[in-house]
Formats: C-alpha cells, structure tokens, sequence
C-alpha cells in the first residue's frame, strides 16, 4: 500500500499571538515576518515573539516558517544571513526565500522554502528549485490544474505549495515593476504600492476610449473551496492562505473554514493525513463571506472564464443582504432575510458604480423580514442622496459576528490513549500518543482495598481521568483495568495531573526538527537573466553562472535599466475582461466575418494620474504584458556585472 501522504493547512500569521490563533484554528504551519526583510514591511516581528509562537506551534508538532524573501543588496546580505541563524535559534522551521544570494550563503541547516516571490510557472522551474535545495515550492496563483501536475510529476521529493484563498496580484508574483517604476517602492523589497487597485481608464491606440476610470487590473479573491480534493489529486500537499497583514478574527475564520473542509476530504482518504497533531473545536460556524473579500473567484485552476476581476471597487462591498424599501429622513426601512445588528457597516453602489458606506446606529426589526435602521449620518438624504427604494445593500461589518470572534473561539486537544492497573501495592497510569511518545506514573504504596460498587468505582476513575482540562490532551482511548481495587479520586487526579505533564515533556524532547534538503544535480537556470532575475548582489550572480545562466542586467531596483520593460505579466487580460477576445469570440467572427478587425488583438492604452502603460497581448500565452518606464530616480543597490564577471 502507497505510504500515506501528509497535507498541511498553512496560514498567515500578522503576529505571534494571530499565530497562536491560527494553531488553535487548525492551521499545522503558519508564516510569520521577522525583523526585516520580509516582503511585508508592516508585519515585523520580534524573536522573542517568534520564540513564543514556535513553542505554542511545537506543542502540537505544528511548524513556523519565517519569511525572508525580499531581495537584499550587497550590503544587506550579511544581516540576511544573521537573521536567518536567529530565526534557526529561536526555533523556526523554514525560511521561505526568494534571492538565491541568501540560499548561496553561510546559512544555518534549516529547511528552505521557495517563495512565490520565486515566480514558479512551468514545472522546470520548480524541478531547478529542488535541485538547488529548497524542500518547499510555492506555485504561481495563475497555474491550472494540469500544470500543477506537470510540476508534481516533476519532482522527486519537494512539497508543492499552492495558495487557495486571499488576495491576488494581477501580475505573476516577482515580475511586478509597476510600483517601484512609479513610486521607488519595491514589490521585490515588501513596499508594494498596489497599483494594481487604481481606476484606469482604457484606450486604443488611436484614442477612443473604451472604458473610464474602472478597476480593470484589480481582481477578485482567491478561493479554492470547490478545489480542494483536486488540487490534492493534482499534487499539491501545503495549503497556503494569504494574509500576512489581516487581523485575528480574518485568520480565525478562514483558518477554521479551511481546516472542516480539508479534514471531510481526511476522513475519506485512507492515503492522506494532516501534518500536525490534534483537533480544533470551533465555537462558531466559519463563513468566509464574512470576513473581507472583494468577490470570490477560483482564478486559473480550471481554466479561464470571465468575472474574475472586480471593475466596480477593490475594496471589501460585504455579502448582500436585501433592499430599500423606504428612505426618510432619520431611517431606512430594508427588506432583509439577515439579522441586522446596532454598529452594522452596510454599502451601496452608487450609480457612478462607486461603493458608498455608511454606519447603522439602531437596527431594529418592525415585522419578520423588515427592519428599521437608524443611521449615525442625518440627514440621511443629504449625506446619501443616491440611497432609494430598490437599492441594494450589502454588508461589510457584521458587528455580532465581530464580537464573537474577538472572543475565545477554539481550543485545540491532541488525542491520547491511557491505560489505568494495579501492579502491587500500586496504581499505574500511562498515557501515550500516536507518535510513540509514553509517560507511566506510579501511586504509592497502598493498603489496596476492593471497592464496594466496582462498577460505580470503575466509572469514578474514568471520569476522573478524562478531565484533561486545561491541558493540550483529550483521551480517545481508555483501559482500566483495576482488579476491583477502589481508587481515591485525589489520586487519579493527581496522577493524571503528573502524567500529563510528563507526556508533554516527552513530546518536546522528541520533537524533530525539518531536515534541510541537499543540492543534487546542478541543473541549468530555466528562466529570465535579464532585470528579471531579480539580482541586487553578488552572490545571486555567482550562484546564476554555477547553474549556467549568464546574468546581462541587475536588477531594476538598482535604477540603471531605462528603457521601456515589462513592467507586469500577467494571465488577466483586459481585452477578454471587456470582451475583446478574439478567442472568446471566435463564433461570432466566423458568422461575421467583418468583426475580426474589432477583435483583433492590438495594444491598448491604461492611464490612470500620472500613469500610462501599453499593454500588449500574446495570445498564444494568454497573457498581457504592461510596459512602461522606470520614474523613479531611486536606487536601491548597486552591481558592476562587468567587474564581477
């Protein structure tokens, strides 16, 4: 029988104690930011922080991985590596990686994670990454399911890691130059900009406008729910959320969302197990609609398909949940099947297909399905003068729902098996975990006497066995075996108190950590040795000849490539989104032949301030390409690839 595989559910953690959520959820690994260079400059942490967050993580065999994935310049590159040994020191499992310059250093034996910052499309990339030492492979977003095979068949022990839920970049991650063009901040370097959420209006070459000041390059959320079981069969064996930046109650919900979802796959896949140890209960029914989202979409997974991007707002409009039926002048009356709360947020488009908000003061329900809001904005009318019979609203901040998850909402117990004898003059107990770890405690030696109701006595002893309480444990396996003997319940409270602190000290003691993986074969560079590469030191350079691949430009953060560059790449396409395709309209050119000129794949024109970017169209790839030039006169590091070579 084929060994069973391990899948792991890995969340965001803003922070240690987010992280700690995230564990109690059911995540069996979260990443974390460290002190710097972690592609997300608001979400520095601490390594006394990270220290707690490991040992919370460990007591449940769940593991850290910190992020270290920006690219570094020479002169950063040596308080790279010093972090990446304080992260090992400290406990952390893996360093999630982008620059080959740190990998090519003096590093600690922690395991290695390629991040998606690496740009990981086609499966030889993924196969050079393995080759180089990284145990981990983050895909791009943009892959389909046949393509996460291709990677799956390619590797020979590397974990594919595939993100399922959250933000999406338009562009393929580590090939955005858009923000640092425009404004000197980095993608590359954690200070993104995002661009990408602006209004842009939309021109052909010639100047016809085809559409104003509309989100086009903002997409929708990430969710992979109806995916899961395939992306399994697909090869993917870490499940990543995104959100390095979101709050606790985000990290909750989502985290438990995914965990029910991938443990009703678990109880029906005899070849597939979680990482981690225990069970989470959770106080509350996950509702991903709740938390923020710009719309859901399963991006490229199964293939293109329209409403994928979300032209009205790239901000969160909530779940819909009814209409006006009558405005005055100090409350709305609305007719909704939801429970309305005091402090609800609700939205509304505008006409202009602007989203609008506004704060509900006193919601209170006239007659089943009616309700009367009172609103911290009056006038009403003069405040929102579009809000009028018919208009929809949706629901952003659901405030009951809020103030539950600000409360404790889950509590995570490893199962355990114990066994309760009489040897003697003695009791024994011993508990023991699935992992082989064992703790035996004795009583004293007692004058034994038999008990007067066994079988009250035997029901006694159990009961008081199972109140593992305030512990990580639960038993899910019992034997007694007592001879008759009664038994006081301070002593089985007492051992049971004692064996459960032993077993705990076991498990810590027997904890193991990752193994670093080896380079094997030295395997050509499969990709981009332009700006692409993303080389900002020496090292990157060095490691790029070993691997054969000739490095002709440093990085665009450096500020000396000038000319017009790809400044995105991306799967989402303008054109297709406003129906431009000629792919996606093939029938109608073949009925019409004289549509083809409109249809036709010509570069077309996004503006949006100061901005202005031609996006041209490979239709063979599916992909648009915006150019532009670099503004900025920043300069973030400099290389002389002619000294060095």
């Amino acid at each position: 029988m084929k060994e069973s595989q391990a899948l792991e559910l890995l969340a965001p953690a803003k922070n240690a104690d987010v992280g700690i959520e995230a564990i109690l959820h059911g995540a069996d690994a979260v990443y974390i930011g460290g002190p710097g260079f972690g592609a997300r400059v608001e979400a520095a942490n601490a390594f006394a922080d990270i220290k707690r967050l490991t040992d919370f993580a460990h007591r449940f065999n769940a593991r850290v991985y910190m992020t270290l994935n920006t690219i570094v310049n020479d002169e950063e590159l040596k308080d790279a590596v010093r972090l990446a040994w304080l992260a090992y020191e400290n406990g952390v499992d893996a360093l999630i990686v982008q620059d080959m310059g740190i990998l090519d250093s003096d590093l600690p034996p922690i395991q290695l994670h390629a991040s998606t910052q690496c740009d990981v499309r086609t499966a030889a990339k993924a196969r050079f990454l393995e080759s180089v030492g990284f145990s981990q492979v983050v895909l791009a977003r943009e892959m389909s399911l046949e393509q996460i095979r291709e990677s799956y068949e390619a590797l020979q022990s590397a974990r594919i890691e595939f993100f399922i839920h959250g933000a999406l970049c338009v562009s393929y991650s580590g090939q955005c130059y858009a923000s640092f063009a425009a404004t000197g901040r980095s993608a590359n370097r954690g200070a993104c900009a995002q661009l990408c959420r602006l209004p842009y209006s939309v021109y052909t070459e010639d100047g016809q406008e085809l559409i104003h000041e509309r989100h086009v390059l903002s997409l929708k959320d990430n969710n992979q729910t109806e995916n899961l079981e395939a992306l399994i069969d697909a090869g993917v064996r870490s499940f990543k959320i995104e959100g390095r930046l979101k709050d606790a109650a985000y990290v909750k919900n989502i985290t438990a969302h995914y965990r029910q979802m991938i443990d009703k796959i678990l109880e029906k896949r005899a070849d597939l197990h979680r990482s981690s140890d225990g069970r989470s209960l959770i106080d509350f029914t996950p509702a991903p609609q709740k938390s923020f989202n710009r719309g859901f979409t399963d991006y490229f997974t199964r293939g293109r398909h329209h409403d994928m991007a979300v032209f009205e707002t790239p901000k969160n409009a909530g779940e819909r949940i009814g209409k006006i039926l009558k405005v005055t002048a100090e409350a709305i009356e609305v007719r909704s099947s939801e429970a309305l709360h005091n402090a609800d947020g609700l939205t509304y488009l505008t006409r202009e297909k602007t989203l609008m908000g506004f704060a509900v003061n006193r919601a209170e329900e006239v007659e089943p399905g009616r309700w009367r809001l009172t609103l911290r904005e009056r006038p009403i009318l003069k405040k929102h003068p579009q809000l009028a019979p018919g208009t929809i609203l949706y629901r952003n901040r659901d405030q009951a729902w809020e103030e539950a998850l600000s409360k404790p909402t889950a509590k995570r117990l490893i199962g355990i098996q114990a066994k309760w004898s009489v040897n003697e003059r003695r009791f024994s107990l011993t508990l023991s975990d699935h992992r082989g770890n064992s703790a035996t405690v004795y009583s004293e030696e007692l004058a034994l006497q038999k008990a007067s109701q066994i079988e009250k006595n035997k029901l006694n002893i159990e009961k008081n066995l199972r109140k593992t309480g305030d512990t990580d444990f639960e038993i899910t396996a019992l034997e007694i075996d007592d001879d008759g003997f009664f038994a006081p319940a301070s002593i089985v409270n007492h051992m049971r108190r004692e064996a459960c602190v032993m077993l705990a000290e076991e498990r810590q003691k027997h904890f193991k950590r990752l193994e670093r993986a080896q380079s094997t074969e030295r395997l050509p560079y499969p990709d981009a040795v332009d700006f692409r590469a993303n080389v900002l030191n020496e090292k990157a350079i060095h490691f790029y000849e070993r691997h054969h691949a000739h490095i002709t430009e440093a990085a665009l953060e450096t500020g000396s490539v000038r000319r017009e560059v790809p400044l995105m790449v991306t799967k989402h396409c303008v054109r297709y989104a406003l129906g431009l395709c000629l792919k996606d309209n093939i029938e109608k050119v073949k009925a019409n032949p004289t549509l083809k000129e409109k249809f036709r794949p010509d570069p077309l024109i996004l503006k949006s301030g100061p901005n202005t970017y031609r996006a041209t169209f490979d239709c063979k790839k599916c992909e648009m390409t915006l150019l532009g030039k670099v503004k900025t006169d920043t300069s973030l590091g400099e290389i002389n690839l002619k000294k060095i070579l």
